[in-house]
């Protein structure tokens, strides 16, 4: 059975692949650990393992997690937090965010991937402010239209994140999307293109806090080589590493 550093290694590996058949530098990418359900020893495992194949690659930059859940965020954060004061781990939300969980949220992460609406964006910026610290953060995008995602329009995802960058308290690093639950890869490439557009029509406006909205989180276990050949700077990894995950 392969162990979960193997798993890791293999997730890299496709991540890897991918941006060489793209033409892309496969430095450009980074893997994300999506975290939901594993115990705080499986995910510090995973992290280990994900440390040590970018140390054997050159890579000394800091390990990625993303949490869906805040409940589950605020129980493992007391036995992440000497890794991520010491730099080598980052810990990003990418589930859905109720407001009156920020105040929860806010001690453990170090990025926010999921504003998907400018009133949660403001409630987020003001407790950032108010704690003295400038939260990195995406805009969530539905790129597919589904009623069962999260995340503003294409049509309406430019001047949400125009206007969250022009907030006290947040930093506007980029977009983040789910690719279509279909099996038609067509389909699913053309919302991840859909999605670098958007990045695109961002940079060129040059609002005020758009400079540095570069990244693409997009892309996960099914999809991610799509995701690559379309310019994803981030891609998140759960079944793949970990397993499927037990019915809710």
């Amino acid at each position: 059975m392969p162990t979960l550093h193997d798993r890791v290694l293999a997730a890299r590996t496709r991540i890897d692949d991918a941006a060489r058949t793209a033409g892309r530098d496969p430095s450009e990418v980074r893997l994300l650990l999506a975290t939901k359900t594993q115990d705080v020893a499986t995910v510090l495992e995973a992290v280990l393992a994900t440390t040590e194949i970018a140390a054997d690659r050159g890579d000394d930059g800091a390990a990625l997690i993303g949490e869906n859940r805040v409940q589950e965020l605020v129980a493992k954060a007391p036995d992440l937090a000497d890794l991520v004061a010491a730099g080598r781990l980052e810990v990003h939300m990418i589930g859905n965010l109720q407001r009156n969980k920020i105040n929860q949220m806010l001690p453990t992460v170090t990025g926010l991937a999921s504003i998907d609406r400018l009133p949660l964006a403001e409630a987020v910026a003001q407790r950032c402010t108010r704690a003295g610290r400038v939260l990195d953060v995406m805009v969530q995008v539905n790129v597919s239209a589904e009623s069962s995602k999260s995340g503003a329009s294409p049509s309406d995802a430019t001047a949400l994140a125009t206007a969250v960058s022009a907030l006290d308290g947040l930093h506007l690093t980029g977009f983040m999307t789910i690719g279509a639950n279909t099996s038609d890869e067509a389909e699913v490439r053309a919302g991840f293109a859909r999605l670098r557009e958007v990045r695109d029509e961002v940079l060129a406006s040059g609002a005020p806090g758009t400079s540095d909205a570069r990244e693409l989180s997009m892309g996960m276990s099914t999809d991610l080589e799509l995701a690559v050949a379309e310019g994803a700077t981030t891609v998140r990894v759960g079944t793949a590493v970990f397993g499927e995950r037990p019915a809710a």
